[in-house]
């Protein structure tokens, strides 16, 4: 069995090691391109207000990555004197993960326990709600579309996931406001990654997908090819229903840890047919 990993470049490099490092045949296709926002200018202000906040809620791995990296002279507040006040909050442990490795303390992180039913915004309100208190502010890290690139963000897991969180704040009396650190795009697939998407629609291939978005630009880039004979793993309810929409055989969920994918995969039916 083969597994086309289809994060973003970086993120799928490091699921292939992990996986190849499970006894997994494992491949990387990303299907989304990420990059640096055009104008950090807002960044900027978000790191010159960061005490301002209750917390930071940041929707990706990615969302850490980039907002750190714009401003690294000034990382160290989040880490020192905003620790006093703002907390950073992750809808799931690879989220948890990347603001460990940026130096956000352990004790400062608030997240959805490892053994929650899913890892999304939902499950964060649970944890962080009661410190959303009237006049409260909250910062929402996210991604944004880049130009030229119009994917419908009310059909993005994401984009559904942080205006669910935001209307919670607002609802709780508190403000959500929005800051974009990095930008989302369809890669442009060379000759041999589309080769590679249509053999693996028919050669008993798994794609795993964390994003409703990596399934809509797989659609756009191989149009007209049928996934009816191909198979899926899905990190979220949401992202399967998008898989079985684009007409996957075959598609099942899991919880986006590696031991429940690697159990996923491994226990995934041959055929979708």
């Amino acid at each position: 069995m083969r597994v086309i990993v289809t994060r973003p470049e970086r993120e799928a490099l490091r699921w292939v090691r992990d996986l190849s490092e499970q006894g997994l045949l494992a491949l990387a296709l990303p299907l989304i391109e990420v990059r640096p926002v055009d104008d950090p200018a807002d960044l900027r202000q978000a790191w010159q207000h960061l005490d301002d906040y209750v917390g930071v809620m940041f929707v990706s791995g990615n969302a850490v990555d980039y907002f750190f990296r714009s401003n690294p002279a000034l990382a160290s507040t989040f880490i020192a004197q905003a620790a006093i006040k703002t907390r950073a909050w992750a809808p799931g442990p690879g989220t948890a993960h990347a603001l460990l490795r940026a130096g956000v303390a352990l004790k400062q992180l608030d997240a959805p326990p490892l053994d929650a039913g899913q890892f999304d915004s939902e499950a964060l309100w649970q944890v962080v709600g009661p410190q959303v208190r009237p006049s409260a502010r909250v910062l929402i890290v996210r991604g944004g579309d880049s130009p030229g690139h119009a994917s419908a963000k009310a059909q993005t897991d994401q984009g559904s996931g942080r205006d669910w969180f935001a209307n919670q704040v607002r609802q709780a009396g508190g403000q959500a406001e929005f800051v974009m650190a990095y930008q989302r795009g369809a890669p442009e697939f060379t000759q041999a990654q589309r080769e590679l998407a249509v053999q693996a629609a028919t050669d008993g291939s798994v794609w795993l997908f964390s994003s409703t978005e990596a399934v809509n630009n797989l659609r756009a880039s191989v149009p007209g090819q049928s996934w009816a004979a191909a198979r899926a793993v899905a990190t979220h309810p949401r992202i399967a229903d998008a898989a079985q929409q684009a007409g996957f055989g075959l598609v099942q969920q899991s919880r986006p840890t590696l031991p429940e994918l690697v159990d996923s995969l491994k226990r995934m039916p041959q055929t979708a047919l």
